[in-house]
């Protein structure tokens, strides 16, 4: 049998292709996984709820439902880490705060059920921040423990990151997906808003939250994609199409090589000089397939927008449930924004709205000519010390609600994880993918 450190190095399709074909059982790959963690835990500090008899006990039942010849889905003994602001039967979900410590919920959200139903070992919950803002857990980044992984989404890129698990879950309403991926030096995907469903989970903004997931390679991402993707009455951002598919159309070569806007975007000039440095080298590397483009003045305005809805939306959320639980009970930067929040007026909130909306159909004219734009993940690599990071290139793509991917491509200070992000047009997320593993094969070269 394969030790740990073989089994952990698998990738999610190699793995789920061994269990289909009795290679590999799930209860193997689910043990080699627990044994990672067991190793590394203590000083990754990647999960808060960790069941390893409840995660063995759901790799048993998947291969007896095999032995037995039923049909086996996707992920098919597969562990998945579940960010803990989604809803588990199974588990706490407490949010990343300690006002909602012990609390259960009833029922599975709906990225978990369908996680279930692809065949996945919901194998536990992943630290978050406080409520998914700012202020940090104990999660530490696996390739240096004195830097921050970032937030919100800390645990869930750490755990893929250090090879606890191939795949995991997060959420990103300003940065928390891209910004600990491209930290960690792990893909990492945010949706189109409403691709994913997000009931069932902790709500900060309708408006801005999305759904997003980690992993080692873009056909991993491509993989849990096609499980999650798709419409939920229960979440009416969703809508009722049908849901791309991914692994094929990564599989394809682009019918032309792609052509991509380098947007350095307002908010340019607050990344460190090596960052910058990097991504000038980057656009000339890619020579006629990279043409840089500046975003029209209006759109700087698009970073305060995103932090009124934001704060008005949290404010709106939890202004309650943190007045409960008295000073004490919550961070103070959380309280300052939720004050901050509820003092925004409504003219303000719908102006900001009515920006987002202006800012995404302009943006159209860009992908009619483009296929994505390029820009930094982050203003640098992973800092040290307890602070999340800056989610400022991630800002204004959450606001828009366009899908974003960021790619392991670059490393910077100390040999540190500095991802590469990719932004597509709204609803063709699919083509993303393409286009992020087009360039994931130029730069092979």
């Amino acid at each position: 049998m394969a030790v740990t450190g073989d089994l952990v190095a698998l990738t999610a399709i190699e793995a789920a292709e061994k269990i289909s074909g009795g290679e590999l059982s799930a209860e193997e790959y689910v043990g080699a996984c627990l044994d990672r963690i067991a190793a590394i835990e203590s000083t990754v500090h990647a999960f808060v709820h960790l069941d390893p008899g409840e995660a063995l006990s759901q790799a048993r039942a998947l291969d007896e439902r095999r032995r037995n010849g039923n049909a086996i889905g996707p992920l098919h003994g597969i562990p998945v880490a579940i960010k803990d602001i989604f809803d588990t039967a199974d588990y706490p979900t407490e949010c990343g705060s300690a006002l909602l410590k012990g609390r259960r919920p009833m029922r599975d959200s709906t990225i978990v059920a369908r996680l279930r139903s692809a065949g996945a070992v919901i194998i536990g919950k992943t630290v978050s921040t406080e409520f998914a803002y700012f202020h940090p857990g104990p999660t530490r980044n696996p390739h240096d423990l004195e830097r921050t992984p970032g937030g919100s989404s800390s645990g869930s890129a750490a755990a893929v990151a250090a090879a606890m698990v191939p795949l995991a879950v997060g959420s990103q309403t300003n940065g928390s997906v891209i910004r600990p991926a491209s930290f960690c030096g792990v893909y990492g995907v945010k949706p189109t808003h409403g691709l994913i469903s997000r009931s069932g989970a902790l709500i900060l903004s309708e408006a801005l939250d999305h759904v997003g997931v980690f992993a080692r390679t873009l056909a991993d991402s491509a993989l849990i994609l096609e499980v999650l993707a798709g419409y939920d009455p229960n979440d009416r951002d969703t809508r009722p199409v049908a849901a791309p598919n991914f692994l094929e159309r990564l599989a394809e070569d682009p019918p032309v090589p792609p052509r991509i806007a380098f947007v350095r975007t307002p908010v340019w000039d607050t990344a460190d000089a090596a960052t910058r440095s990097a991504f000038e080298a980057l656009a000339g590397q890619l020579g006629d397939s990279v043409v840089a483009l500046d975003l029209p003045d209006s759109y700087a305005a698009g970073w305060d927008d995103h932090r009124t809805i934001m704060a008005a939306d949290m404010a709106h959320r939890l202004t309650a449930v943190v007045e409960r639980g008295g000073e004490g009970g919550s961070s103070q930067m959380l309280r300052d924004l939720l004050a901050e929040g509820s003092k925004v007026s409504a003219m303000r909130y719908l102006a900001a709205r009515d920006a987002a909306r202006r800012y995404r159909l302009g943006l159209d004219e860009i992908f009619g000519e483009y296929d994505a734009i390029l820009t930094p993940a982050t203003m640098g690599v992973a800092p040290k010390g307890n602070a999340t990071g800056s989610p400022a290139f991630c800002t204004f793509w959450s606001l828009v609600g366009l899908p974003a991917v960021t790619l392991p491509l670059l490393n910077g200070e100390g040999g540190m994880p500095l991802g590469v992000q990719l932004i597509g047009q709204a609803g063709d997320d699919a083509r993303l993918l393409r286009t992020a593993n087009w360039l994931n094969g130029r730069l092979a070269v």
